[in-house]
């Protein structure tokens, strides 16, 4: 019995250290939700989606890397930019904004501009919730703060790119706009899949120069990324 007590205290330490970052940013993001709050059942509809986006794209960064390797050597030095860029952020994103997509674009409660904020980062912080989740597992608990500074929030910081340009699409569309909606998708997934791609390049490099440039990058992203939330926040509107 008592073995059992310390493996269950064991897996739910595991579990807060993986989940707890992402649970305090969602939260966060909701807080700023001040005109019209979404319902929960939609929210916890999100994280399933982003959990959803995490497995597709463990299996498709898979598929990926080996059509890779086929075209590059791993020796080759721009290796790890081809894979941060056009595998790992490239799926990671695409999987996010199509499960975003699909369960909001015609939903009923998408009716203001910060809405799609919101959707974007539910979907990227329960994938990264997800992915937190099997690293804290693999790797131990060592991993869980520099994760909790860095990879959750700089989902969330792709996420919130991705999510005012997801937002602009919406009230191009409402608008009549066709062209206006395609290019401000397009531009949401591009400006994640760079900064996501940025983010894993520098961190996979490993350098110290790549070490200095992924803080600088970090820094500043993190510091637009507090405005725009800000500033979508204050200046939200109806969609149409």
């Amino acid at each position: 019995m008592f073995f059992f007590q310390i493996m269950t205290e064991t897996l739910m330490i595991y579990i807060l250290a993986a989940i707890l970052p992402a649970i305090f940013l969602l939260r966060y993001i909701y807080q700023h939700d001040t005109i019209e709050k979404e319902p929960a059942g939609l929210l916890g509809s999100l994280i399933l989606c982003g959990i959803l986006a995490a497995l597709c794209s463990g299996i498709l960064e898979q598929i990926g890397t080996s059509i890779l390797n086929r075209m590059i050597s791993t020796a080759n030095p721009y290796y790890v930019i081809f894979l941060a860029f056009l595998v790992v952020a490239a799926v990671e994103e695409g999987t996010k904004m199509f499960f975003l997509k699909r369960r909001t674009w015609k939903d009923w409660n998408f009716s203001h501009m910060y809405d799609a904020v919101v959707y974007s980062a539910f979907v990227s912080l329960g994938f990264a919730a997800f992915e937190n989740v099997k690293y804290v597992f693999s790797y131990g608990l060592s991993v869980a703060l520099p994760r909790a500074l860095l990879a959750i929030p700089g989902h969330l910081g792709f996420s919130v790119f991705m999510g005012v340009f997801y937002g602009r699409a919406k009230l191009c569309e409402n608008r009549g706009n066709s062209f206006g909606k395609r290019l401000h998708l397009t531009l949401g997934y591009l400006c994640a899949v760079f900064l996501h791609g940025f983010y894993d390049a520098c961190a996979m490099t490993g350098t110290s120069t790549a070490n200095l440039v992924f803080i600088v990058f970090i820094i500043i992203m993190y510091v637009v990324v507090y405005r725009m939330i800000k500033n979508a926040s204050l200046t939200d509107r109806p969609i149409y």
